[in-house]
């Protein structure tokens, strides 16, 4: 399984990617903002991208837009990673997210919770 972490905080990177990489057959890539983001999902074609919500410049809700209005793009399923609170009002706010997680996750149920958001959103 190949995952695209978006997040312009570089610990949440290395924590989450620490929390991925555990699991054998596991690639991770990185970005550290949107636009680097939809270029990294175009080019790699990831299985899911967690995106952050907040972030400087092209912001978590535009980058989801533009990847889903991306043919290439399109049908990579998206979980929404945000610190703020009513995160089911911020799924039914951005229409083509497979799920939104809060911040702080627990790394050591981080790719359990998202294969389970995955199955649940399919």
């Amino acid at each position: 399984m190949k995952i695209l972490i978006v997040d312009d905080d570089p610990h949440l990177r290395l924590i989450a990617r620490w929390a991925f990489e555990r699991a054998p057959g596991t690639t991770v890539v990185e970005a550290d903002n949107g636009a680097t983001a939809m270029t990294l999902a175009a080019l790699e074609q990831p299985d899911v991208i967690l995106l952050d919500v907040v972030m400087p410049g092209l912001v978590g809700p535009s980058t989801l837009r533009l990847l889903k209005g991306n043919e290439r793009t399109a049908q990579i399923p998206v979980v929404l990673l945000t610190a703020k609170s009513g995160r089911d009002d911020l799924g039914h706010a951005n229409p083509g997210a497979a799920a939104v997680l809060e911040k702080p996750f627990d790394p050591l149920s981080l790719a359990q919770q998202v294969s389970r958001m995955l199955r649940q959103a399919a």
